[in-house]
Order: structure tokens, then sequence, then C-alpha cells
């Protein structure tokens, strides 16, 4: 299979809001969607449950201590040009305390964490001229229409 495996991998990405509703995103480092736009995220490990996974993966990126509220959506990620085929799991995050900061914690992984607000990562996943800044499960959750800002609660 030329360097793929012969089953896709299951990946968590967890969707962190702030009390003004902006989430948590950075710019990916690596083969894997390097210089796209994400949110914190990774490999979902045996026997784990997927809120554990959103929780563990956030808080070794970012610093930031989150709870798992709920799964948003799930998409089926083929990435082409890597031999690669995921499939990603949404957790929406809460902060555990709203005031805490993202921190760069794994600079190897991401440039860095801000808050942006959901309108300006939509938009940019859904015009072809900008889509490739953006990771391409985050598009594809984007795109299915699979989750909005206002089905927040």
């Amino acid at each position: 299979m030329n360097g793929a495996s012969s089953y896709p991998r299951v990946a968590v990405i967890a969707i962190i809001r702030d009390q003004e509703g902006k989430v948590c995103a950075g710019r990916r480092i690596g083969p894997l969607g390097g210089g796209q736009l994400s949110f914190p995220g990774g490999h979902l490990e045996y026997g784990e449950d997927i809120f554990a996974c959103a929780e563990r993966e956030a808080l070794e990126e970012s610093g930031l201590l989150i709870r798992g509220v709920r799964i948003v959506g799930v998409t089926n990620d083929f990435f082409v040009k890597n031999n690669k085929h995921y499939i990603t799991i949404f957790a929406e995050c809460k902060c555990i305390d709203p005031e805490q900061q993202p921190q760069r914690l794994e600079p190897e992984k991401c440039e860095g964490w801000s808050w942006m607000s959901w309108e300006e990562v939509e938009s940019m996943a859904v015009d072809d001229r900008t889509s490739e800044n953006i990771f391409l499960p985050v598009v594809n959750l984007i795109k299915s229409n699979l989750y909005k800002v206002s089905a927040l609660g």
C-alpha cells in the first residue's frame, strides 16, 4: 500500500470555545497538514474514551484544561498526498478555567494557539481560494454542515 496503513486511523479533534464563543486554533507543523489551521487533537489511543483523548491532547498541546461536552461530528478524511486515511471525531469542549489562555507546548507540532471566531474559520474553509489553509478534517466538517456555532450551548 505504498507506506499507508491497511485501515484508517482514528483522530479526535477538540473544538474548544472561550467565554466569547471563539475557538482555540493554531497552524500545524509537519507533513500532515503543515501550515494549515486546525484545533488541538491527535490519535485516539487503544481503550481510550473519546472525551479523554480530546482532554489529553488539548492539555499536551496547549495546556488548556478542558471538559468534553458532546460529539459534534465525524468526518472521513483521505490525505491523498500523504497516502493516509483518517476517521476524525470532533468533540465540543469547554475550558474548566475560563481565564486560562492556550500555550505553545509542542513547538514541533504547532506554530502557536490563538482564539478565532468560528465565522472566520468557517468562511476560510468554504472559500476554495483559502480552504487549502485549513486542515482537511475541519474543511470536511464545515462543508458537510455537521457543526454550526449556533448549535452551541
